[in-house]
Parts: structure tokens; sequence; C-alpha cells
């Protein structure tokens, strides 16, 4: 099946994401048609799709940045200035062995590179070349848990008022094999406005899900109780979950 945008991320793409959210928390019928395709997007495409991969030739050298800019607060300043020595991932929540890894064991870990689309729910697409560790390698170093459901990301940035950037994918999105704990980016370490020093990269979706600031990794049985209780900061504000492209 060629790659497209269903319903739901094609609402989604026709607008920025400002005018989208405010459709979404507005118009309750805009709300329904997400909520009644979302399911069939995730089933038809699901982990069975693989995104087309590129050249070295097709990749943007200047990649648009997506999202939010760089963390502002001074716990990620003081983690930049060092150039990320003291940064450790934390892997726990429902797994058998949590730990929390730093930028070189990260980077001794298998490394896999994939050339490929981001595309924005703002209706951009930029090709990337990106590297770092497949998020299923990761999984099986801590072991996974009966009764783990999904893998939520909780990141460095927020919205000025506390409230984090996180997201989610459940275990069949996050054993695809093109999900991504991504490193660099076009051979080069993220630099800050890209994610540094980890962000996810799941070219299956679009590119909200991909978050960025990456500083702990925890599986969970549900994410009902999580903030707003959608499983990811934009989907709390009425995006879709799945976001299937």
């Amino acid at each position: 099946m060629k790659r497209r945008l269903f319903i739901a991320s094609g609402l989604s793409t026709l607008a920025g994401c400002g005018s989208v959210t405010a459709a979404m928390n507005q118009n309750a019928s805009v709300q329904r048609v997400l909520a009644s395709v979302e399911r069939l997007n995730h089933a038809l495409i699901g982990t069975r799709g693989l995104a087309r991969e590129y050249d070295d030739r097709d990749v943007d050298a200047n990649f648009r940045v997506n999202g939010f800019a760089a963390p502002s607060d001074a716990r990620y300043g003081e983690l930049l200035a060092e150039k990320f020595a003291g940064y450790r991932l934390v892997v726990d929540g429902a797994v058998e062995r949590p730990n929390a890894f730093s930028l070189a064991q990260l980077s001794t870990m298998p490394q896999r590179t994939q050339i490929t689309r981001h595309d924005c729910v703002e209706g951009w697409s930029a090709i990337g070349k990106w590297s770092g560790v497949a998020l299923s390698h990761l999984l099986d170093r801590v072991g996974v848990r009966p009764g783990a459901r999904y893998v939520l990301f909780r990141c460095m940035d927020n919205d000025g008022s506390g409230n984090l950037y996180y997201e989610s994918l459940d275990l069949h999105q996050a054993r695809h094999p093109q999900a991504l704990l991504a490193l660099r980016l076009n051979d080069a370490p993220l630099d800050p406005d890209h994610g540094a020093p980890l962000r996810l990269k799941v070219p299956t979706q679009l590119g909200y899900k991909s978050a960025k600031w990456i500083g702990r990794i925890e599986l969970v049985g549900s994410f009902a109780n999580i903030y707003g209780g959608r499983g990811g900061y934009w989907e709390d504000q009425g995006y879709e979950w799945y976001a299937g492209i």
C-alpha cells in the first residue's frame, strides 16, 4: 500500500497547528470524524508498512525545525553547556531492568541510519538522514514486563506553564523497524532546535509523534491518568493519537 494521509491526518495537514486545534476544540463533528477513522488508520497501516527510504542526494541540507524552540529552562541549559555529559536517558516503569543510559552508552549500542521524510501537520515535508538506536533494541535491553501496553516519552521542554511535552506509542508501533531514537541528523550530532541530545523519529507517523529532547522513557499499561489522558501533548488538545501516514 502506498503511503498516504488518511482522513484524520489529512484534516490536520490542511491547516496550521493553531487553527487545527481551534477547529477541533470548537467543532464536535470534526472530533467525531477524527475519532471514527483513527482505528481504521491504525489497523490498515499499523506496523505493516515501511516509510520510503531515500538516497543521500535527496537529503535536505537545511532541515526545517518542527515544533517548539529548544527548552529554555536552567537544567537544559546546564546540560547543553557541558555538551550533555551529565545527560542520562532514564528507562523505567513496567520493565525488568530499569536503567539510565548516558550518551556514550547509547552511542555504543548498534546504530541504524535511515533517510526518510518528515511530514509535519502544518503541511510541509523534509528529508533527513537520521542515525541512532532502534527503539526495539532499547526495549529488549530493559525487558518489557507483562501488562505494559504503551511506551511513554517524557521530554525536557514545557509550554511555559510547567506542562511537560510528552508522547506515546503502543508496543507494536515502538517495535516498528524504522522507529528510531535519533542521536544524529545529516551526519552531525543533533543540535538543540532539532531535539538534542535525543529525539524520537517515526517516519510512518506525522511529525508531532517524533518527540524531541527525550529525558525519560516509561513503559505503562495506560496513559488515561497522565496529563490530559489522550497520550500526547497535542493529542490532549484535540489531535489524533495514531497520526499515521
